[in-house]
């Protein structure tokens, strides 16, 4: 794969970090965005001259679009995005409060909304490139939206509409050779698994058909798949990596 200058977002842990310092190894740059410090493996997978680390909080769009700027001013130009970043909610609808309710939508779809729209925005006069969102596999069913709706209503509802939002963006953009798509991960070994109990750990694993949780890196290859030129022909799509969980 030809390299690459990719804005990756959620780097403090989990698949965002698994993601940006994959293509690290692999000799692209990257900007590495996390609202906190971007994870140590990151920083030390590749010499500094091939990334930017940068504490953002896409919930702000001029945060997203300074990234960008700053992205294309060190490396010259912005290739891809693989945006991660996101907040957990498991509060049943009785006990999260608005402001909860509030906060996660605002993070996960909001938040969405600005990392696209901003690379979107230079993409459009420079060319065209690739954007990755990702939603989850509590929504995702047989290539359909309509699926389990495990977890709190606040984090399900704001994965599941990263759907709309995918297919919006997809359409808006297409014309100007910017490919928008999404990953939606199954349970996997990020900081919020680390928060379940063991049980809940083990009906986690039980609901993949290869009865085990998944890796990081599993689901960040994903997404460089998504943002390579194999897949120069795919946009709009959802990509389910859930070992089979939301079939």
């Amino acid at each position: 794969m030809a390299e690459q200058v990719v804005l990756v977002s959620g780097t403090g842990g989990g698949i965002g970090a698994a993601c940006a310092r994959g293509l690290l190894e692999d000799g692209n740059k990257v900007t590495a965005l996390d609202v906190k410090p971007v994870h140590e493996t990151v920083l030390n997978a590749a010499p500094k001259d091939h990334y930017i680390a940068l504490n953002v909080d896409v919930s702000s769009l001029d945060a997203c679009r300074d990234a960008v700027s700053q992205t294309v001013e060190k490396f010259g130009r912005l290739d891809a995005v693989c945006h991660f970043a996101a907040i957990h909610s498991t509060l049943n609808w009785e006990d999260v409060s608005t402001e909860e309710w509030n906060r996660v939508l605002e993070v996960n779809v909001v938040g969405s909304f600005h990392v696209a729209k901003a690379a979107g925005e230079w993409m459009k006069e420079n060319g065209g490139g690739a954007i990755v969102l990702t939603s989850s596999g509590s929504v995702q069913a047989s290539g359909v939206g309509g699926g389990s709706g495990r977890g709190g209503p606040a984090y399900v509802t704001s994965k599941a509409a990263i759907y709309g939002l995918n297919r919006s963006l997809a359409r808006s953009l297409g014309p100007y050779n910017i490919r928008v798509n999404t990953v939606a991960p199954g349970a996997t070994e990020t900081p919020m698994i680390a928060e379940y109990t063991n049980i809940a750990r083990e009906n986690a694993a039980n609901k993949s058909m290869l009865d085990r949780i998944g890796d990081p890196n599993e689901i960040a290859d994903v997404a460089r798949f998504l943002i390579s030129d194999q897949a120069r022909y795919v946009t709009g799509d959802v990509i389910s990596a859930s070992g089979g969980g939301s079939v």
